[in-house]
């Protein structure tokens, strides 16, 4: 059953140890930028991002880095929105099913409105990640017909 956990001390060095395999080590930062991203944010007042670590009873199988912006801070549509900044499942444990439970699983906790309100929730992802553009496009995803400033493609679910 997967389920999200908050990192802490307990399980820190665990969840910045995993790895995805090497084709897909440009499709997304590491945990450890990640959490250091959500770090600044909390210092500088701005909603930190919403970070887990992701677990199957009790093992860690990946991570998820999550964010909620009003309609003004969207810079991709003019709605309140939740956004899923990261999101990996370690390499010892892709292709048994974990991505599809666990993103299922985030768009039900997204769903209860953690940080607000919303609409929508966007994903930005790698255009060469194609496991990634199928899984998503498996829930509904639609892409928008955007790229943010990293080149990745913006794709889009309204609830």
């Amino acid at each position: 059953m997967i389920e999200f956990r908050k990192i802490t001390w307990d399980n820190f060095e665990e969840c910045i140890s995993l790895k995805l395999n090497e084709k897909q080590n440009n499709f997304l930062a590491t945990n450890v930028y990640s959490l250091a991203q959500s770090y600044v944010a909390l210092l500088n007042d701005e909603s930190p991002a919403m970070t887990f670590a992701i677990y199957d009873k009790d093992t860690m199988i990946g991570f998820i880095m999550m964010y909620h912006d009003t309609a003004g801070e969207n810079e991709y549509g003019n709605e309140a929105c939740y956004g899923i900044l990261r999101f990996m499942i370690d390499k010892k444990y892709q292709g048994k099913g974990y991505g599809k439970n666990a993103m299922a699983k985030a768009l039900e906790y997204i769903k209860t409105f953690p940080q607000g309100e919303a609409k929508a929730v966007y994903i930005a992802y790698e255009s060469k990640n194609k496991v990634a553009k199928q899984l998503y496009a498996s829930f509904g995803f639609k892409e928008t017909g955007e790229v943010n400033d990293a080149d990745e493609v913006i794709v889009k679910l309204d609830f």
